[in-house]
Order: structure tokens, then sequence, then C-alpha cells
């Protein structure tokens, strides 16, 4: 099984694409190889495909590293499945995860979501999907700062507070306040649910 992620960038036609193209494909390429792995297409789309255990954390990071930039966001649909085809490029790929991550993904404009996923276990994806609509009621309303330290937290979970704070240039206590605005503490446990109903399956 894999995971296949489909996003766009939200707000993408009113900033210049130089502001945030550098910030995706770093990221993407953090996870993988272009064209193999990710690809952006059609201006601000991309696909990527990761291990599926990792897929959310791998969301939630992607957002956070795009809301970093004031006024942009991201859409994505992830869809776990099978891969029966690899193609030198992921865009000739082919399998249900690519099937499902594509279908999901058409269905959050008219959802109004920015996360969603699908998979062939209908009873896991509901129980996820609920719980992603409930952490997007906060994750969707992230300031630049909030994103940035769960960016940093999420990229570096060895670093403690203090070290953050000197990271940062500020104090432990912003840091530790910080964290709790953006809801760090339930972005873990939400990735920590994530990861232990992906491995009953």
């Amino acid at each position: 099984m894999i995971a296949v992620l489909t996003g766009d960038i939200v707000n993408s036609e009113r900033y210049k694409a130089s502001e945030w193209m550098g910030v995706l494909k770093k990221q993407l390429s953090e996870i993988g190889e272009a064209p193999k792995d990710w690809d952006i297409f059609r201006g601000d789309e991309f696909q990527l495909k990761v291990p599926v255990v990792e897929a959310l954390r791998v969301a939630i990071l992607l957002k956070a590293k795009i809301k970093m930039i004031k006024g942009l966001d991201v859409r994505m649909g992830i869809g776990l499945g099978e891969e029966t085809f690899v193609g030198s490029k992921i865009s000739e790929s082919n399998g249900s995860a690519y099937h499902f991550s594509g279908r999901i993904f058409e269905t959050l404009k008219e959802q109004k979501l920015k996360l969603a996923l699908a998979t062939e276990d209908k009873k896991l994806e509901n129980i996820l999907n609920l719980i992603l609509k409930l952490a997007l009621d906060f994750m969707d309303d992230w300031s630049v700062v909030s994103a940035e330290i769960i960016a940093i937290s999420l990229e570096n979970p060895e670093l403690q507070q203090q070290e953050i704070a000197d990271q940062l240039g500020v104090k432990q206590s912003a840091v530790s306040q910080r964290q709790k605005r953006a809801r760090l503490d339930l972005v873990l446990e939400l990735l920590s649910f994530y990861r232990d109903a992906i491995k009953q399956e």
C-alpha cells in the first residue's frame, strides 16, 4: 500500500509563483525525486507519493509550510491504496491510491474542505475524515507564527522548547504559548491516532 497526495495552492492567483514555488519545491524534494515521486503541473497543482504511515504528517507539514506565507493555504486529497503501475513520472503511474487521491481531491472545493482522504476501507475513511474535519477547524486558522511553530516542531520532534526558542530568538515561554495556540498537542495526537489506525489495517 502507498499514499498519493493530490493538491493545489489556495489563493495562488493572488501571488507571484516565485513567492511560493520555491517553498513547495523544497518541501517536495525532501520527500522524494521528481518526476518519479512528485511533480508540479497546471501551474499550482502537485502530486506526490509517500509511505502510507507518513501521509498525514507530510500533508500537515506541507500545510504549515505554505501557511507560513501570509494568505496562502493548500488543499489536498490523500488516497491510500495500491500502486499497480510505476511510470517514469508520477503522472504516468497508476493504481487505486492514484484514483482515490484524484477523486477525493476533486470533491474538496464543493465540500469546502482543505484536506480529506479516501481508501477502500469506508469505515476507516469516515472516522479519519471526521477527525480531520474537526482538526481543520483550527489548522485552517493558523497564523504565520502558528504555522511556523508547527513546521519546526514536526520537522524536529526531538527539539526541546528552549532549543526552538534559541533558533527563533524568542523566550522559551513564547515557544510554549505558540505551540499551545497552534494546538500542537492535538496535531501530535492526531498523527499518533492515524499511525495506529493504519497499522491495524
